[in-house]
């Protein structure tokens, strides 16, 4: 089961530089098993071009590697703290895809203005705060971790329903059900980031997506009555 999970977060790692979210080794993909009590994560630094399935470094559940190898991802933390606090996931993506951190380096959340972000994302997509002088300075990934959980928490988030986040002044971290739906968070996440922008250079005015035109569009694909695609 852990080979499989292996392949499963080397293949959407793979997939990233193959979407245009990552350049250099900008990105990782991760998957937890909460029975085997297992992470699965892409090595720190390595070239996309050299991985193979086999060094996807595991680790326990504190971020602890179970195996000999290469050095997990630098970001584990964070996903361990991800992780601990939004048990209903399975898979995180963190890259420095063109968009999502244009909008990140804004320190603005991201408003709905159509059905493109309204079918995956239930309203906008939140920015963290700065992490202060003493959380860069101790424990980075961990508070990194920290201020995601905190910002979904204060807002009364549902990071179901809202799969994803942008870090301020950093990036983008989205999750799934598993790693190929974190990854397709992650690229609608960049694609609706490019459309706002595209959209405020050209409007007016405000022009935000009415809250029943949201609800139509993120309940047809969500929920017991969805009724988008194929069963």
């Amino acid at each position: 089961m852990i080979d499989e999970m292996k392949e499963r977060v080397f293949k959407a790692n793979l997939k990233l530089p193959e979407l245009g979210l990552v350049v250099l080794t900008w990105g990782n993909v991760s998957e937890i098993n909460r029975e085997l009590g297992v992470i699965v994560i892409k090595p720190s630094g390595l070239d996309y071009s050299q991985m193979t399935s086999s060094q996807m470094v595991v680790t326990d559940m504190e971020g602890e590697p179970l195996e000999g190898g290469l050095k997990p991802s630098s970001d584990l933390k964070s996903h361990v703290i991800l992780y601990q606090h939004f048990e209903e996931i399975s898979a995180i993506v963190h890259t420095h895809s063109r968009y999502a951190v244009s909008w990140s380096q804004s320190g603005r959340d991201l408003p709905v203005y159509g059905t493109t972000h309204a079918d995956t994302f239930y309203g906008p997509v939140p920015t963290t705060r700065q992490l202060n002088n003493d959380e860069v300075d101790n424990e980075y990934e961990m508070n990194t971790g920290k201020v995601i959980v905190k910002t979904f928490q204060e807002r009364q988030l549902s990071p179901l329903a809202i799969p994803g986040i942008l870090v301020n002044g950093h990036g983008p971290f989205t999750w799934g059900a598993n790693p190929n739906e974190a990854v397709e968070n992650s690229l609608v996440l960049d694609e609706i980031c490019s459309m706002a922008q595209l959209t405020e250079t050209i409007m007016t005015s405000d022009n935000f997506l009415p809250q029943y035109v949201l609800d139509k569009h993120y309940f047809r694909k969500h929920g017991k009555n969805a009724y988008y695609g194929q069963k």
